[in-house]
């Protein structure tokens, strides 16, 4: 069965904090019937609301399970909420999956620092299975620049995950790790059963100290993301996802949609035959 196509919200976000149900019924128009929920613990009931009125469902989620405290862009910190409100609204939203979505860069650069990565994000999945939720992580390029034993910190982390621990596999800031996300997927096999598939021009300077504004919708830029979705065999969700877009979001997404739903199409169909003419 084809991956699920979804949309990390943190992507319209703009458009979801002054109006929940406008921009929800725009992501219905464009196709969506999925969608990745972002920030949902403290609106799992508002969110979930907006979803039942335009028939979306959210079965994916990012929400901090690892750190306790989080170091904002602002030079603020955030309290995570506990594991037991976030498995809650994770309940009442109707997940399938809580994702942590960002450890900082200091704890990828020792094995020590992956350990304790590891040991949290096991111990949080033990808890999230008396909820029948599962567990993952999803990475931007801190965590596959640090080589550990001459792996990855990222893939480091995997062989220490107990196996009910997945990945969600950010292509873009993969690959601007400079990771080789083909072979990084193959290698990783069953344990990646999501994708942000995102996309955009690959410099040099790409990193998550400064967010690009130039990113492409999904198929227009640099990133291998036809090759990679063919070789995510375990793939489950494929999750559009913008950091930064100059230009209508909206349109980005319904591009990068239509882009996704023609690859993911079964061989034989008309928007299988479409992309390859």
């Amino acid at each position: 069965m084809a991956p699920a196509i979804s949309l990390q919200l943190y992507t319209v976000n703009a458009a979801l904090e002054p109006d929940l149900d406008g921009g929800v019924h725009r992501l219905a128009e464009i196709g969506f019937d999925t969608v990745e929920a972002f920030a949902f613990v403290d609106r799992a009931a508002q969110l979930k609301s907006a979803f039942d009125a335009h028939g979306i469902t959210a079965k994916t989620g990012h929400a901090f399970l690892v750190e306790e405290t989080i170091p904002l862009p602002d030079g603020t910190v955030m309290t995570a909420p506990s594991h037991a409100d976030t498995f809650a609204a994770a309940k009442e939203l109707g997940l399938e999956i809580v994702i942590d979505p960002f450890v900082g860069p200091d704890a990828w650069t020792t094995r020590e620092g992956v350990e304790r990565v590891a040991a949290r994000l096991n111990a949080a999945a033990v808890e999230a299975a008396e909820h029948g939720l599962r567990v993952g992580y999803h990475n931007h390029d801190h965590e596959l620049r640090p080589q550990i034993d001459g792996q990855p910190a990222l893939q480091v982390l995997a062989s220490l995950l107990d196996p009910a621990v997945v990945l969600e596999l950010d292509l873009y800031w993969a690959s601007a790790a400079g990771i080789d996300v083909v072979a990084f997927i193959e290698e990783l096999g069953d344990r990646i059963v999501a994708v942000h598939v995102k996309d955009g021009p690959m410099r040099d300077d790409i990193s998550t100290a400064t967010i690009p504004t130039d990113q492409t919708p999904a198929g227009q830029g640099d990133v291998r993301l036809a090759e990679a979705l063919r070789a995510a065999t375990a793939l489950e969700y494929a999750v559009i996802e913008f950091d930064g877009f100059d230009g209508d979001v909206f349109d980005g997404v319904q591009q990068s949609y239509e882009w996704l739903a023609a690859q993911l199409a079964p061989a034989g169909s008309s928007s299988a035959s479409e992309v390859s003419a």
